[in-house]
């Protein structure tokens, strides 16, 4: 009676994992390299953007000295330059793969800055006629009434009139629409009580009645705060506050 080998079928496990090992591997190898996102107005250095993040991060400004350094750079070629700990280091390239994917913190989708200071103003735009040339006879009297609805004006916005956010550079005093441009949202900010503009590290204009601020990069401004520890965190609350108690209690009998 033929003995069977018991290492054979592992054997045969393994001889099919190896290829799809060495695939894996391969392709890890020939994967490309992430891309390297364009520096933005608000957003122009390195400083700037480790300044923007917080954490005291600005202090390694002098440790990348270029813009594709800072998006290209692994954990350990970081630790290399001696940026540490490695939480720090952690905290570096997930801020920094949030703006490769254009999430920005205030301020970072701004178009007109000068010098790192920016202004954000309320503006009185015409409304966008609703009707095309090539639309039907039901959509064209729905448009008109629509638009004769959205003629109606009210105490303190002009007919045909609405109100949006615009962007202009830091010392202007008004706006002037260009039909062919078309009105940009910027993230994080709103119109408040109808003519406010209100938003995070905004500071108001003088004068202005609170529909201009001016935004400019502060340190911290996009900082992923950290959690504060409480009575000593979670496994010493219990024992931290029963010393707490027992200390008022002896207090109390003092």
């Amino acid at each position: 009676m033929a003995m069977r080998n018991p290492f054979l079928t592992s054997r045969t496990l393994k001889s099919l994992q190896l290829p799809s090992q060495c695939l894996r591997r391969s392709f890890h190898k020939k994967s490309a390299p992430a891309s390297v996102p364009q520096p933005t107005p608000f957003v122009p250095n390195v400083e700037t953007f480790l300044t923007l993040i917080g954490r005291d991060m600005s202090k390694h400004a002098s440790k990348l000295p270029s813009w594709e350094q800072l998006f290209t750079l692994s954990s350990p070629e970081l630790r290399e330059l001696g940026i540490e700990p490695a939480r720090q280091r952690r905290y570096l390239l997930r801020k920094r793969e949030k703006f490769r994917q254009g999430i920005y913190g205030p301020g970072g989708d701004l178009e007109k800055v000068v010098d790192g200071v920016a202004q954000l103003r309320v503006a009185e735009l015409p409304l966008e006629s609703s009707s095309s040339a090539g639309s039907s006879s039901s959509s064209s009297s729905s448009s008109s009434s629509s638009a004769s609805s959205s003629l109606t004006s009210t105490a303190t916005l002009s007919p045909g009139m609405k109100r949006v956010i615009v962007n202009l550079a830091p010392d202007a005093t008004g706006y002037q629409h260009e039909a062919s441009k078309q009105v940009k949202k910027f993230a994080h900010m709103k119109i408040h009580n109808g003519f406010m503009i209100k938003g995070p590290f905004l500071q108001p204009i003088k004068g202005s009645n609170g529909s201009a601020a001016l935004i400019k990069v502060e340190e911290g401004m996009w900082e992923d705060k950290l959690g504060q520890k409480v009575d000593g965190g979670e496994r010493r609350r219990a024992e931290v506050r029963a010393k707490k108690r027992s200390e008022e209690r002896r207090k109390g009998l003092a």
